[in-house]
């Protein structure tokens, strides 16, 4: 055994180091494992990975690097990304194992080949536990009386002979053991450690409670009245509770309203355990049985709860975390209503309604403050501040955030409207979430240093209706409020998706580098905060950008930024017309073959005559005469056929509305127009006009199945529902989208 240790720790340490040809095979297996995990084909994996390796950005991979990678999308590309650092973790984590291990002199071959082979963190700790420095336990001080040698005899499981004169044998005075039966249970603790320690046991028993528990809560006080009653007594196997229940009951034992237990028949665990301890009849036969009740109740029962119900809280923060990246994605994506002057109204009771008029550029014109609603109540006077903005400016759209007082704001702003006959004059709640740390944030003190936080306030309300994107990206993502339990998940994990979220829809986009905010640039890829401040004040020093390549002249703007960032931002009355599409300059060379091959000049881009011509073309057919990759051709030919295209331009315009809908209207069958604000696990929210949104439960989403509400709808989808019910009192509406026949 010496030996063997002496030789394994020569290997370990060539581990520990890793060689180029380790290193090697060490990505070879990551690779295969990711091909496996994800069903990617492993050279698109391995080509991927490369190009992340060298830098690149997912969004300029998916953008420009289709050929390589076989098109994947962003969504597969942030998970080759995601597993690819977890098993490069893991790899690591192996190797310090391995090394901590071998330090104490007790590595085996065997038990190094199952560390390398473990696939999960979970199962590298398992096999680690036994040799994890602990603190003083029951099976330590035993170990400290001289116990083992006694422990080890049991293990033996002798058929004849006698364990109380055995244990005799370990009395001493000096030691500290008085009596034989003391010396049993030193022995039967230690025994217990190395059960609870297996990490095959482990597996198993955290699988069977995972697939056989049973969760219970109930009410610490059940006479207190909160939004955790119906789970005051309630119970569900562990296997079936949904993401949304999983995450409101941890909330609800944060908050010491809930007592929760994962209950979990241990009569089928003892008898699995047994069966891996007990080898057949012997004279310590009904003490391994008590060894091992005692390891499952005091040692493993209580960690493996904590264990499953971790893992059942990572399971529901990743949904949570999802449910609210693809609600923030398709806010970030609502299409802008350009060519307006909006009046941005930040409602409130005692301190006034602030007002900002801006321009359809999103230029502030003029602030004011009116005090039409409680305590106030100057209506008269509130209407002819309204009026005289409206009538000097040329006011179309008037814009309401939905904050305190909103509804009694639009009560006024309907009224108003009603009154005003020689323009015509619209307006819109928005979501005004967020909207108040943007106001107090360094951001708008530097944007408006004048002003106060309302008053910026009622600036970004006006400006979400003009281009959500822009507007949005000045305000961290979790404070936008579209997802559900966003304060009670991983808030490292949900900054990371949602700051994802954000790049990609600001690269699908694309950025006007002559008008964009620092906020807006530090989204576009290969670009970050320094470099978005940097691109500004190079635009403010010298004037506005007039070709791409000028931005090679930004500090600090090298080669790689250049190429990771170039293709997503737009010059849109440029020298070049290619430099206001999403064509990369370096395909500039392909458009210029393509353009002589047709007979056409650049100067054509965007008339009639080369759209048709465009269309009618064949890019399987055209890409092998250009020397070009299909996937890049097909996404040239559609930029060169809208150029300065906006995407979010081809989704439905928000509705608008003049007159205002009270609760007490509303009756059951009336059917309405409304727009999604907010798509949970269990349903969606609908903004009909009233003061709360409407909840369409999951069940009343389709007349088909539904797995999850976004599978049918997605935030800012316009959609016609039906009154299901209207409960007055707690100011609930019930919707359905399925129409009544």
């Amino acid at each position: 055994m010496a030996k063997e240790q002496t030789g394994l720790t020569e290997e370990v340490r060539a581990v520990v180091e890793l060689t180029e040809e380790m290193k090697a095979a060490i990505q070879e297996r990551i690779l295969k494992q990711i091909a496996s995990e994800l069903q990617i084909a492993a050279g698109r994996v391995k080509t991927t990975v490369g190009l992340l390796d060298e830098g690149n950005t997912i969004p300029f991979i998916a953008r420009y690097r289709k050929e390589m990678t076989g098109e994947l999308d962003e969504n597969q590309l942030r998970d080759i990304e995601e597993r690819l650092a977890y098993l490069r973790n893991l790899e690591d984590r192996k190797r310090e194992v391995i090394r901590l291990i071998d330090e104490q002199g007790k590595l085996t071959a065997e038990l190094r080949t199952a560390i390398e082979q473990s696939v999960k963190l979970q199962e590298v700790e398992d096999l680690y536990r036994p040799y994890r420095q602990k603190r003083k336990t029951r099976a330590s001080v035993a170990k400290e009386k001289g116990l083992e040698p006694l422990a080890l005899w049991i293990q033996t499981q002798p058929k004849q002979g006698d364990l109380l004169a055995e244990a005799g044998k370990y009395i001493s005075e000096e030691k500290g053991v008085q009596t034989a039966e003391e010396a049993v249970q030193g022995a039967m603790d230690i025994i217990a450690e190395q059960i609870a320690d297996d990490a095959k046991i482990r597996a198993w028993v955290r699988r069977h409670t995972f697939e056989q528990g049973i969760l219970r809560t109930e009410a610490k006080d059940a006479e207190q009245e909160s939004v955790y009653e119906m789970y005051y007594s309630y119970q569900e196997p562990v296997r079936k509770l949904p993401p949304h229940r999983i995450l409101a009951i941890n909330r609800g034992e944060r908050e010491e309203v809930l007592k929760v237990a994962l209950d979990v028949p241990v009569e089928r665990i003892h008898e699995y355990i047994a069966k891996q301890v007990i080898k057949g009849p012997s004279i310590v036969h009904d003490t391994l049985t008590a060894v091992i009740e005692d390891a499952y109740k005091r040692l493993i029962a209580s960690s493996i709860e904590r264990e499953v119900r971790n893992e059942m809280t990572e399971k529901a923060e990743e949904k949570a975390i999802e449910v609210f990246a693809e609600n923030l994605r398709n806010l970030l994506l609502q299409p802008p209503v350009k060519g307006n002057v909006v009046l941005g109204v930040d409602p409130a009771y005692r301190t006034g309604c602030k007002l900002a008029v801006v321009d359809d550029t999103g230029k502030m014109l003029e602030i004011a403050v009116t005090y039409p609603t409680p305590p106030n109540n100057k209506v008269a006077e509130a209407k002819a501040t309204f009026k005289r903005l409206i009538d000097a400016y040329r006011v179309e759209l008037i814009v309401i955030g939905n904050g305190t007082a909103s509804r009694e704001t639009e009560q006024f702003v309907a009224e108003l409207i009603g009154e005003i006959k020689a323009r015509k004059l619209q307006y819109l709640i928005v979501n005004e979430a967020g909207a108040s740390v943007y106001s107090a944030s360094k951001l708008a003190q530097t944007e408006f240093p004048d002003l106060d936080v309302a008053e910026r306030s009622a600036i970004s309300i006006a400006r979400r209706l003009q281009d959500p994107l822009a507007e949005l990206v000045k305000i961290e993502p979790k404070a936008i409020g579209v997802g559900q339990y966003q304060h009670d998940v991983t808030q490292k994990r949900l900054e990371e998706s949602l700051k994802f979220v954000v790049e990609s829809a600001v690269n699908h986009v694309g950025v006007d580098v002559n008008t964009a905010s620092p906020s807006l640039l530090s989204y576009v890829s290969g670009v970050n905060s320094t470099l978005a401040k940097n691109i500004v004040k190079y635009r403010d020093d010298n004037g506005k950008f007039t070709s791409r390549a000028q931005l090679q002249k930004v500090p600090r703007l090298g080669a790689k930024a250049f190429e990771q960032c170039v293709g997503f931002l737009r010059i849109a009355e440029g020298s070049n017309p290619l430099d206001n599409t999403p064509i990369h300059p370096e395909s500039y060379d392909v458009v210029d073959k393509l353009f002589r091959e047709l007979k056409l000049e650049l100067s054509q881009l965007g008339s009639a005559e080369l759209k048709a011509m465009l269309q009618s073309l064949e890019p399987g057919e055209l890409a092998p005469k250009l020397g070009v990759g299909v996937p890049t051709l097909r996404d040239i030919l559609d930029s060169l056929q809208r150029p300065g295209r906006d995407p979010r331009e081809e989704l439905p315009a928000p509705i608008f509305r003049t007159d205002v809908l009270q609760i007490e209207d509303l009756k059951p069958g009336m059917e309405l127009q409304g727009t999604v604000r907010n798509v949970i696990d269990f349903g969606a929210f609908v903004d009909i006009g009233i003061k709360n949104d409407g909840l369409v439960h999951i069940s009343q989403l389709s007349n088909s199945y539904v797995k999850h509400p976004m599978d049918v709808v997605s935030v800012g989808d316009v959609v016609t529902v039906w009154v299901l019910n209207v409960d007055l009192k707690k100011g609930r509406v019930g919707l359905t989208m399925k129409k009544p026949s």
